[in-house]
Formats: structure tokens, sequence, C-alpha cells
């Protein structure tokens, strides 16, 4: 199961929406929605997760690029959700550079977190290599806002609760939960 939300910082605290993603195409437009939430472009926070599996922080400041984390990337690599927030330059690859391209392998059926089982064959040459496991991403996305590396890397299955319980936005994250 998947949750998704924006969180805008504004002169009155934070004011969370929950957003739909299934328009969401490219990080650019995920990126386009979280500055539409806010016009001053104050700091906006885009919060996804798949319930045990994973979780992304995608951080947009004004025109700025977005900065990204990604809790487990090779569990985000079988949901198309993370293969939003997982470029080429996240995960240190040359767009091209010969590595398989994710849209191409089969990811169908591994939404809810389930490891693929082994019937459909193996995993393509090269996608274990080209997507690790374990975080990956700018650990310091929520440093200024009170969430060090150290701790963001710690966080539990609960994670969106916590960061929003360190930014003061628990209350307002749980209205649109």
């Amino acid at each position: 199961m998947y949750f998704a939300a924006l969180l805008a910082r504004t002169e009155d605290g934070w004011e969370a929406s929950d957003t739909e993603l299934d328009d969401v195409e490219t990080l650019s437009d995920l990126a386009d929605l979280a500055r539409e939430a806010s016009p001053d472009e104050d700091t906006v926070l885009v919060l996804i997760e798949q319930e045990g599996a994973w979780f992304g922080v995608v951080r947009v400041d004004g025109e700025d690029d977005p900065r990204i984390y990604v809790s487990e990337a090779a569990a985000a690599a079988r949901s198309s959700y993370g293969e939003l927030l997982l470029t080429d330059e996240l995960l240190g690859r040359e767009p091209g550079d010969g590595a398989p391209d994710l849209d191409a392998l089969d990811l169908d059926g591994t939404e809810d977190g389930e490891p693929e089982d082994d019937a459909d064959g193996p995993e393509p040459a090269g996608a274990e290599s080209t997507v690790p496991h374990g975080p990956v991403g700018d650990a310091d996305i929520l440093e200024d806002l009170g969430v060090s590396e150290k701790e963001l890397r710690a966080l539990s299955e609960d994670a969106l609760t916590e960061i929003a319980e360190a930014l003061g936005a628990s209350e307002t994250l749980e209205t649109v939960r």
C-alpha cells in the first residue's frame, strides 16, 4: 500500500495535502506538482512510502533542482513510484551507459512490496548491480529542518510519521493520511 503527501512550509507552519501520483510520469512532473503547492516558493516536501518496503523524500525549494532521498533503492526500483525518484544521477550512472532501462524491466506485480518469484525467469543481467540495496540520495535533505543524516537513516517502518513529528507537523500529516 502506498501513501503520498505534500508538506508545504508556510508562514503559519506546515500545510499538508494528500496527493495522487497516477498522473505524474517524471521527476520534473513531481517537482512541478510540489511547486504548485507553494506559490511563495517555500520549501515543499513530497513524502512517499510503500508500507514496510521503502520511503522517499523529495525536497523542492523554489526553482532549485529537487533533492531526493530513498531509504531502500532496490525495493523502490520495483515500484512505479520509486522509479520516479531513482534517476540516473541519483544512482550515479551516466544516461545510456549500458545500464538496463528500469522502464523496460518486468516490474509488474511487485507494487505490493512482495519480491518477484522466479517463475518469470531470472532478473535481467546487470539490473542488480545498477540499483544498490540500501539508501541512496541526499541524506542531509532534512538537516536544516531538524532531522540529521543519522536520524534519517535510522528511521523505522513509520518513517513519514517520525519525519512529520520532527518537523512539528505530525497532526497536519495525519489529517491527510
